[in-house]
């Protein structure tokens, strides 16, 4: 995948989060004054919001892919039309050279 206007990469983003979000949940298990299972409950809503965010991630992830494949395509297909353009144009100015020299034979 292609970097953004800022140099970083999905997987970057994605690494950052991951390690911003243990860092805190380490944080809060050390510092917390609550019970254990106050502490259970917390990380269950920590794990379920970690979820999401993940699958709000992969789907950014998977439209930005989808983007650059689309744009990759459309380079292709524009780089196949120039390259058709200029060997249909170097055939015909061969085809015109070759009547040129059997006309010139001929002569």
């Amino acid at each position: 995948m292609a970097d953004d206007e800022r140099g970083f990469s999905p997987g970057t983003v994605i690494l950052a989060f991951l390690s911003g979000a243990l860092l805190g949940a380490a944080g809060a298990l050390l510092l917390a004054p609550q019970s254990g299972r106050e502490t259970r409950e917390q990380l269950r809503g920590y794990a379920r919001k970690t979820e999401e965010n993940m699958r709000d991630l992969a789907g950014k992830a998977s439209e930005a892919y989808e983007e650059a494949l689309e744009k990759g395509r459309e380079f292709v297909q524009e780089q196949k039309s120039v390259l058709t353009e200029a060997f249909e144009a170097g055939r015909d100015a061969m085809r015109r050279e070759r009547e040129r020299l059997s006309g010139e034979k001929r002569a």
